[in-house]
């Protein structure tokens, strides 16, 4: 019983990193290929982990397999959200058919602060009184 689930969960985890892969040959800019990779791509490896720690069966194995998916799934958005900030700041170019660009005209390159707009903007820009 412990093989076909083993067998099953790695078959899912090769599957979506197989379409991860596809993902990054197909889609048309950087930051679309950065979604489909970090999200197909993590979910895979953590299929093929569990499969893993599965069929052997061990404690240490579970253990070495749940870190690595611990590590990966703390790690991979962040990563993604850097790569994606440092494209965007580089002058990366947005597929011609994105619908819109919410960091335009709200992110200063010099200072990298983001801006918000409306009334969030205004209740955020007022001190906050901590006394009470």
């Amino acid at each position: 019983m412990a093989e076909i689930l083993s067998l099953f969960f790695l078959i899912a985890g090769a599957s979506f990193t197989l379409i991860a892969a596809v993902g990054v040959v197909r889609m048309p800019d950087l930051f679309i290929r950065l979604h489909c990779s970090t999200k197909s791509a993590t979910l895979g490896v953590g299929f093929i982990m569990l499969g893993v720690a599965i069929y052997f069966g061990e404690p240490a194995v579970w253990a070495k397999a749940m870190a690595v998916v611990l590590f990966l799934f703390a790690t991979a958005p962040v990563a993604a959200h850097i790569i994606g900030r440092a494209a965007y700041l580089a002058g990366v170019p947005l597929w011609e058919h994105t619908l819109g660009d919410e960091l335009k005209g709200r992110y200063d390159t010099e200072t990298h602060y983001l801006s918000s707009t409306g009334r969030d903007a205004e209740a955020n820009s007022q001190p906050r009184d901590r006394s009470s």
